[in-house]
């Protein structure tokens, strides 16, 4: 990876405002951000408006590259799945305003009490191209990330949802995190695979296997954990991914931090990884 490709996740700092932590992402040298929408959103109800973010983000330098907040319900019928879609609509226009070519992730739901379906993938996939359609005005890529779901566990089984839903703005969000405790393997980052990344998050985890890990509390700074960062990273490159590269820490450490120290610390653990 390049250092221009470095970014940072603000669900990595979630116990300081946006007002806050993009100044500290500057000032660490964070020039693109991935915003935690329900930040942003609470900065809005705050007062502030859309173009007091988009001030923030010119202010210190900055380039919006995608958010997150909900996963997408694919599953059942009736006024949730609606609604859910409605927002994930409303999410992708506002990450519109924020940044060109954003990716918004999410994951999925299952079946309800866990029924049989005899093609999960296939309802996962048309949901997706659905809501991709209502969604594409926007410039906005729905980025699927696999283990954020109870059907979509591996890089190979969200891989196989994107090219299902064969739509352009649909792809997949590759996180180490969920690669070392999910069934995903080296040998499923494939060409093939590689082609429906669409944007990639960078944390490490703890020396434990990957059956006993938490994809989320486990994880470490780059260099400090279990993972073979370069090799997998590597891969990605060599079959053609050149997007950006956006830690993403839930660390209890790291939020008790002043948001300019914690970014810091996440700038320079990046820094080994970029040539």
């Amino acid at each position: 990876m390049k250092i221009e490709q470095l970014a940072i996740n603000s669900v990595s700092t979630m116990k300081a405002p946006i007002s806050e932590s993009l100044p500290a992402y500057h000032a660490a040298g964070f020039a693109n951000v991935e915003l935690a929408l329900g930040q942003v959103k609470a900065f809005l109800a705050d007062g502030h408006t859309v173009a007091d973010v988009q001030r923030l983000l010119a202010d210190n330098g900055q380039r919006c590259i995608g958010g997150f907040e909900v996963a997408t319900l694919c599953f059942g019928e009736g006024q949730a799945r609606a609604d859910n879609h409605r927002q994930l609509v409303a999410n992708a226009r506002l990450l519109a305003e924020l940044g060109d070519g954003c990716c918004m992730v999410t994951g999925t739901d299952g079946p309800a009490g866990g029924a049989a379906v005899a093609d999960p993938l296939a309802v996962i996939a048309e949901t997706f191209a659905q809501v991709a359609d209502r969604i594409a005005e926007t410039g906005v890529t729905l980025c699927l990330e696999f283990n954020w779901s109870p059907i979509v566990k591996s890089f190979r089984t969200a891989a196989e949802v994107a090219r299902r839903a064969n739509r352009p703005n649909v792809g997949i969000m590759f996180d180490p995190a969920h690669y070392h405790c999910t069934p995903s393997k080296l040998d499923q980052l494939t060409a093939a695979n590689v082609a429906c990344v669409r944007h990639v998050h960078v944390n490490d985890m703890r020396d434990k296997p990957g059956e006993l890990s938490n994809c989320n509390s486990d994880r470490v700074l780059p260099g400090a954990g279990c993972l073979d960062l370069r090799t997998l990273f590597g891969r990605l490159e060599q079959h053609g991914y050149a997007g950006y590269f956006s830690i993403e820490m839930f660390s209890e450490e790291l939020w008790a931090l002043p948001a300019a120290q914690a970014a810091a610390k996440m700038y320079a653990s990046l820094l080994p990884l970029c040539r």
